[in-house]
């Protein structure tokens, strides 16, 4: 018998959409579908843990504004 999963359907650009699709990559916690390439369902459960997620990852790959005084 199928089971029904509650879904939130997000929209963002290709490079967090990748993103997304890494973090998930392990254990599959939080796609639901992958629709194209600007759209997926996410377990609306996990909508909150996600985000913390990808703050996460964004705030690592973040590059500081070079301070050394060249101007």
């Amino acid at each position: 018998m199928p089971k029904a999963v509650k879904g939130v359907l997000v929209e963002c650009d290709p490079s967090i959409k990748a993103i997304i699709l890494k973090i998930d990559h392990d254990k599959h916690d939080y796609i639901v579908e992958d629709l194209d390439d600007q759209h997926l369902v996410i377990k609306e459960s996990q909508l909150p843990r996600l985000k913390e997620r990808l703050e996460e990852v964004l705030a690592d790959t973040q590059q500081m504004p070079d301070e050394s005084g060249s101007d």
